[in-house]
C-alpha cells in the first residue's frame, strides 16, 4: 500500500481495529459510547469508505463481517510523522526535536532515551 495518511475520523476507527478485529456492531458500540459519539449510520459510512480506500478489510463469518486493519499502526504512525515533518518542519528532525524540547521540556528519562537512540544510530 502506498503511503496513506489517515483522517482524524479514520484514526478513531483504526485505533479500535488495532486493538482487535471487530464486527460493524462492535465498532458502532465503541464509537457511539466514546468520543466521537457517532450514530450507527456514521460508523457504517466510515467503514464502507475505509474499505474502499483499502485501509481495512473484512472476512465473512456466517452472515457477519469481521473487519481488520489493512494498515499496521507503526506504518500509519510513520506516514503521519513523515507528513508532519515535511509539512511543518521542512523535513528537519532537529527542528522538530528542538521545538518540542523548548515548548514542553524534556525529562531525564526522555533525554536518556534520545541519547540511546542517537548512540544506536551512530553504530
Amino acid at each position: 500500500m502506498a503511503r496513506q495518511n489517515l483522517t482524524q475520523q479514520e484514526w478513531l476507527v483504526m485505533e479500535v481495529l488495532w486493538q482487535a478485529p471487530a464486527t460493524l456492531m462492535e465498532l458502532v458500540r465503541r464509537l457511539e459510547q466514546e468520543p466521537p459519539g457517532w450514530a450507527k449510520s456514521t460508523t457504517a459510512t466510515m467503514v464502507r469508505r475505509m474499505e474502499a480506500k483499502g485501509l481495512i478489510t473484512h472476512e465473512t463469518q456466517g452472515r457477519t463481517k469481521v473487519f481488520r486493519p489493512a494498515l499496521d499502526q507503526q506504518t500509519a504512525a510513520l506516514a503521519e510523522t513523515r507528513s508532519l515533518l515535511d509539512r511543518v518542519f521542512s523535513g528537519s528532525l532537529g527542528l522538530l526535536v528542538n521545538t518540542m524540547v523548548r515548548e514542553q521540556g524534556i525529562s531525564r528519562e526522555e533525554l536518556q532515551e534520545l541519547y540511546d537512540i542517537l548512540k544506536q544510530a551512530e553504530e
